[in-house]
């Protein structure tokens, strides 16, 4: 049995999925949190998060690494660590620095804080020749204005650090682009309390469709587990509105994308000890990069691609994070294709009537969630807004998609915010 030292995590669903993991796998953990009651308030009424069934749950101020490592290193000496994981992107740079100074496995500290800066990703892809979007980096209004007419519109703006899709936007012209400018000067700080780069990360705006790419590395290869693919609304936002594993691509473009996915990674250095979810437009110029997450992908699509191929991306985190080579191998689950469809709230409100309880007994329904009424809605601006999700899979072919598609019809027609 090993010990895991977790820090921080999501509160969605890898914040049930990896101590899940953790269990099933013969091991316990330890979990560090800065603010306990952020996973408290996040529990379902009447049950107990499953990140409070850790062996320890220790306090400590996980916003200031260089003080979290001394820390770090005491609990070490008393408890031994055996791995050290967390399932937040905005502590992922901190575990890394966590296990390099522990002596325990895991990606290197640098490859990691550039995967985790869009802008340190477009930086390092470029000089490894790596094909992504032209892009432009700057914090003072004179410099995004003369970058954004050099690189042209429309054109997409993003802050460098954050998650989710916040803030991103597609801006079709420069009183748009001042707008989002003054709207992240007043963000400061993200969900977590860490300061932010004040730096606005402008890109050419990329045609096609996008899928993402997901890989486990051990020993210095990239093994590919398969793609998937997304849908994307909410303009002038980016809002993933919904996914299908595998992704329906024609053998040529999902080569491509794999291809494209490993030169990315190992371009980076993450090409050992990591589960990695890497997102690409197939546009009609090829591939090209868009974000590079070193951690499992979110939105449900670890349970996609286990409903589909039997690999848990959950477990395998778990054991890279151990040193351990992962098993890969896929079963037969009887499913071919595998969606999930979010409900996604166009105004804002109260949620007054959503009617989705008779999908559970529907054919090929694998999980149905959403919100009850009196919920505070808002409209949707990321993917942080979701009212519920539809999960369903077919056991003929790629009809996954249409099948959660139409029952999310049905759902919308009753859907009352006001």
């Amino acid at each position: 049995m090993a010990h895991l030292l977790v820090v921080e995590s999501w509160v969605g669903a890898m914040s049930r999925l990896l101590p899940r993991a953790i269990r099933e796998g013969g091991h316990t953990f330890t979990f560090l949190t800065r603010d306990l009651h952020h996973y408290l308030r996040s529990a379902p009424e009447g049950t107990t998060h499953p990140l409070l069934g850790a062996r320890n749950v220790i306090t400590a101020e996980t916003n200031d690494i260089e003080a979290l490592l001394p820390e770090v290193e005491r609990l070490h000496a008393v408890w031994g660590f055996d791995g050290v994981i967390t399932s937040c992107d905005y502590y992922l740079p901190a575990v890394a620095r966590i296990a390099g100074r522990l002596g325990l496995p895991g990606p290197g500290p640098e490859a990691v804080a550039n995967a985790c800066r869009k802008d340190a990703t477009r930086r390092v892809l470029r000089d490894a020749g790596v094909p992504g979007p032209r892009f432009a980096v700057h914090e003072e209004w004179a410099d995004i204005a003369g970058a954004a007419r050099e690189i042209g519109y429309p054109l997409v703006a993003k802050p460098v650090d954050l998650c989710a899709g916040m803030y991103v936007r597609r801006v079709d012209d420069e009183a748009q682009l001042a707008g989002l400018h003054r709207t992240l000067a007043d963000v400061p700080v993200n969900a977590r309390g860490q300061r932010r780069a004040p730096v606005i990360l402008l890109e050419e705006l990329l045609d096609g469709p996008e899928v993402s790419v997901e890989t486990v590395s051990y020993e210095g290869t990239v093994h590919v587990v398969g793609v998937t693919d997304k849908s994307v609304g909410g303009a002038p936002a980016f809002i993933e509105t919904g996914h299908m594993f595998p992704a329906a691509l024609t053998p040529d473009d999902a080569e491509a994308a794999e291809r494209t996915a490993r030169h990315a990674l190992k371009a980076l250095g993450l090409a050992d000890g990591v589960v990695a979810h890497t997102e690409i437009k197939l546009t009609s110029g090829g591939p090209r990069v868009v974000e590079v997450n070193p951690r499992p992908a979110g939105n449900r699509i670890t349970e996609l691609i286990r409903h589909v191929t039997g690999v848990d991306l959950a477990a395998i985190c778990v054991e890279v994070a151990l040193g351990r080579r992962p098993e890969l191998r896929r079963a037969d689950t009887g499913l071919r294709s595998a969606a999930i469809g979010f409900l996604v709230p166009q105004t804002a409100g109260t949620l007054q009537a959503l009617d989705g309880g008779g999908l559970r007994d529907a054919p090929g329904v694998l999980e149905v969630q959403f919100a009850d009424p009196g919920k505070t809605v808002k409209a949707a601006g990321s993917n942080n807004e979701y009212l519920g999700h539809v999960m369903a899979g077919d056991a003929d072919g790629p009809g996954a998609r249409d099948r959660v598609e139409a029952l999310l019809a049905g759902v919308r027609a009753g859907l009352v915010i006001r």
